[in-house]
């Protein structure tokens, strides 16, 4: 499977589910199913590195003012979220993540931001195809540490600073 497949599962179940993240997971299980176990570990590897890759202060940050806090947890389910959102949203706010005041047409707390069983869609369809655990992947785990400056999450005014054109959209200030 390579990036532009990849990118497609990702759309059209996104598509189908009208942005419902939920919808969306179960959608893209469903999807996989149809692949051999081969290709949903390929799927699997392209999600990891780009969930990896998602892991910044910048977009912890992000996370933390579009849902009004993130816990480490929320952050990881966060950037399966992202991913959910498609190759545009996904590479524009991991290359600025200031971007997402932009990129992002809408938030609703309720509903977005939350993406941990898009997370899992790789790992249970591979489990229903093949009756085993999904194995290990073979790619870089990620940081144990967020990359880049940290930044306080805790501190309006850093937020604001980090990123104020997502701060003047969606932060509390």
């Amino acid at each position: 499977m390579d990036e532009t497949e990849f990118w497609e599962l990702i759309d059209t179940a996104r598509r189908a589910a009208d942005g419902d993240p939920e919808d969306q997971a179960d959608l893209l299980t469903e999807r996989l199913l149809d692949l051999d176990p081969d290709m949903v570990l390929d799927f699997a590897r392209h999600f990891e590195a780009r969930y990896n890759r998602a892991c910044t202060w910048d977009l912890w940050a992000a996370a933390w003012i579009l849902l009004g806090g993130a816990s480490d947890d929320a952050f990881d389910a966060f950037r399966c979220w992202l991913i959910g959102q498609g190759r545009e949203v996904y590479e524009g706010a991991v290359h600025e993540p200031d971007a997402l005041a932009e990129l992002l047409d809408d938030f609703d707390e309720e509903l977005d931001g939350d993406g941990e069983e898009i997370g899992y869609a790789a790992d249970e369809a591979y489990e229903q195809l093949t009756g085993t655990v999904t194995p290990e992947l073979g790619i870089s785990p990620a940081p144990a540490e967020p990359l880049g400056a940290p930044v306080d999450l805790e501190d309006d005014g850093a937020l604001a600073a980090r990123l104020p054109r997502l701060w003047e959209r969606f932060g509390d200030g």
